[in-house]
């Protein structure tokens, strides 16, 4: 199949995706009427108010969020796994999440409301990637191994601090909230939250999207990136910065989600070869699709919602392995 056809169908797929999610659920709506409720504000329509209420209020903030989410982080996974030539490469690489889950405990075990909780996530990822960052200058040069090591070494100290909140937090209260929201899920999704996390989340996979070509040329190593006329130390710090927006936003709004990051990137890469210039459209709408998906089995297989890192794992997994053998570890 022509790799143009897959990249724009690839594209187009995840608002379908979202149109056909929308409407299930314990409260199912059909297609049909799903479509009429959603175009009543514009055609003016009269719908039966439990429709719109469920559709409006609830499932369409999670159904953005996802879209976002799923997004975000497949994009970040691939720009990392370029940048970095690291298969493995995951949007945590540098402890932003890590960093941003410790942010979103510290606000949960006093107490705070999620938006409180959700900027402190915000403010300790992007913290993350400063300390991440600071402590791989050497005599004021970037090595790329040094700053994966120093990424490495500031998730596991990360994931420290938020065992050291739970075994502080009170276990008859505080702790359940905690770990479930670490598990991730999209129940608290809001418009109000959407207008804080999004705006980061957007600019962050637009910066990348935008650089995508420029991944090309930094994936081949530094001597031959600067031997091209790349400007190596400034791409990967914008892709850097826009990773770290885009991760700690997530993590901000739905707690940690895994292996989207890990997985997308190399479905996309095998439905469209090695070049960063569709690798990257294709993770953003592969991403939202998986993520639509997850979500709506979270939130329909059982009476009770299913936490995402779950899922994920789950279907993730066995995916993962059925490629890597499929593809010899060739591709990967």
């Amino acid at each position: 199949m022509n790799k143009k056809l897959v990249s724009a169908f690839v594209v187009c797929l995840p608002f379908l995706t979202a149109l056909c999610c929308i409407g299930i659920g314990r409260y199912h709506i059909s297609l049909p009427a799903t479509i009429r409720t959603l175009l009543s504000p514009l055609t003016g329509a009269v719908v039966a108010s439990t429709d719109y209420s469920v559709l409006f209020s609830i499932r369409l903030p999670r159904i953005l969020l996802a879209l976002a989410v799923g997004m975000g982080l497949a994009v970040s996974g691939a720009a990392f796994q370029s940048m970095f030539s690291n298969p493995l490469a995951t949007p945590d690489t540098l402890g932003v999440a890590s960093g941003a889950a410790f942010g979103a405990a510290i606000g949960l075990l006093f107490g705070q409301n999620l938006i409180v909780v959700q900027l402190c996530a915000l403010v300790m990822g992007i913290g993350a990637l400063a300390v991440t960052y600071w402590i791989s200058r050497i005599q004021g040069n970037h090595s790329i191994i040094l700053v994966v090591l120093a990424g490495i070494v500031m998730s596991s100290l990360f994931q420290a601090f938020v065992s050291f909140v739970k075994f502080a937090a009170d276990p008859q209260d505080v702790l359940p909230s905690i770990t479930y929201w670490l598990m991730g899920s999209m129940s608290s999704a809001s418009y109000r939250s959407l207008l804080l996390g999004l705006p980061f989340i957007l600019v962050g996979s637009t910066t990348i999207l935008l650089l995508r070509w420029r991944l090309n040329i930094v994936s081949l190593g530094e001597d031959e990136a600067k031997a091209l006329g790349g400007r190596v130390r400034m791409v990967r710090f914008l892709i850097m910065g826009a990773a770290t927006l885009v991760t700690a936003s997530c993590v901000s709004m739905c707690g940690q989600v895994g292996w989207v990051g890990l997985l997308v990137p190399h479905i996309a890469r095998l439905l469209c070869g090695s070049d960063n210039t569709r690798i990257v459209p294709v993770s953003m709408g592969l991403g939202a699709v998986f993520m639509v998906l997850v979500d709506t089995l979270a939130r329909s297989v059982l009476a009770g919602e299913l936490p995402l890192s779950i899922l994920t794992a789950v279907i993730g997994a066995p995916f993962f392995i059925v490629l890597l053998r499929k593809m010899g570890g060739a591709r990967l």
